[in-house]
C-alpha cells in the first residue's frame, strides 16, 4: 500500500476524485440538484445526440453504487467495478504500461461499449425489444472503462486462474440482468461488450509487453566513485612511477 501512490499516482488521484464526487452529489446536492446533474451527464441517447462530448467524459466522474450499504447487491457491483476494476486493475495497468495507456484503455473501453451499446438500443427500439423511455434511461458511471480493465488485467493473474477470472468478468453482469425478449437491458449489454474489448485487447502485441522503465540515476557518491575506474588508477600509478624514476636518490 506505500507503494501505491509512486506505482500508480494517476489512479489514485482518479479514485479521490470519484469519492469527492460521490460525497458532493449524495450528500452535498438536493435530489433534485443531483437528479438534474446526473440527467445531463447521463449516457443515454438523447444526450448522446445534444451533447455527446460531456455526456461521454461526464459520466466517469460519478460511480453508480454505494459505499455504506453492505448488504445490498449495488455494493457487490461497487466493490467488482470500483474496487477491483478503477483501485486494483487500473493501478496495475498504469504500473505496467504507464499513464496514457491507462487512460487509453480504461476511456477507451469506456466510449466504445457506449456508443457500440447505443447501436444495440437504436436496433432494439426499432423491433419494439425496449420501450421507448430507455432514450432518457439515466446511464452514467466508470463500470464499462472498469470492465475494460478487467479484462485486460487477466494477465495480471497466474496462467491457472485467467480462465475463471475471464469467465467471471463476463458472467457477473448477467447475474442481475433484466431480459426483454431476446435481450438483456442495455447496460447488461455494456458491461458484455466493455468486457469484449478488453480481452480483444490481449491481443494486440503492444498490450502482451510490459513497458521498459529508465534505470534509475546513480546516487552522487557512486557516480562519482564510478568516475575513477581501472583506467584512471593506471594512468596515476604510472604517472608517480615516471615521477619517481626521474627524481635521483638521495645522498
Amino acid at each position: 500500500m506505500r507503494a501505491y501512490p509512486r506505482r500508480a499516482p494517476l489512479t489514485l488521484a482518479y479514485v479521490c476524485l470519484l469519492l469527492v464526487g460521490h460525497v458532493w452529489i449524495d450528500q452535498w446536492l438536493s435530489v433534485d440538484r443531483a437528479a438534474d446533474v446526473l440527467g445531463h451527464l447521463s449516457t443515454n441517447l438523447d444526450n448522446l445526440r445534444d451533447h455527446p462530448v460531456s455526456a461521454l467524459l461526464g459520466s466517469v466522474l460519478f460511480f453508480d453504487g454505494t459505499l455504506t450499504d453492505v448488504a445490498s447487491t449495488d455494493f457487490v457491483g461497487t466493490f467488482i467495478t470500483l474496487g477491483l476494476g478503477v483501485c486494483c486493475f487500473l493501478a496495475w495497468v498504469e504500473h505496467r504500461w504507464g499513464k496514457r495507456r491507462a487512460i487509453a484503455v480504461f476511456l477507451g473501453g469506456h466510449v466504445a461499449a457506449t456508443l457500440l451499446t447505443a447501436v444495440v438500443i437504436i436496433v432494439a427500439l426499432g423491433q419494439g425489444w425496449y420501450p421507448a423511455e430507455v432514450r432518457q434511461s439515466l446511464d452514467y458511471g466508470v463500470s464499462y472503462g472498469a470492465q475494460t480493465v478487467l479484462a485486460i488485467g487477466t494477465l495480471a493473474l497466474p496462467r491457472r486462474g485467467r480462465l475463471p477470472w475471464a469467465v467471471f468478468v463476463l458472467a457477473w453482469p448477467l447475474g442481475g440482468a433484466d431480459w426483454s425478449a431476446p435481450l438483456p437491458d442495455f447496460t447488461t449489454i455494456g458491461h458484455v461488450v466493455a468486457a469484449v474489448l478488453g480481452f480483444g485487447l490481449l491481443a494486440v502485441p503492444a498490450f502482451r509487453r510490459q513497458r521498459v522503465r529508465p534505470a534509475a540515476p546513480l546516487p552522487a557518491a557512486a557516480a562519482a566513485a564510478s568516475d575513477v575506474g581501472p583506467d584512471r588508477g593506471a594512468v596515476a600509478d604510472s604517472t608517480s612511477t615516471v615521477a619517481g624514476a626521474q627524481t635521483p636518490p638521495s645522498v
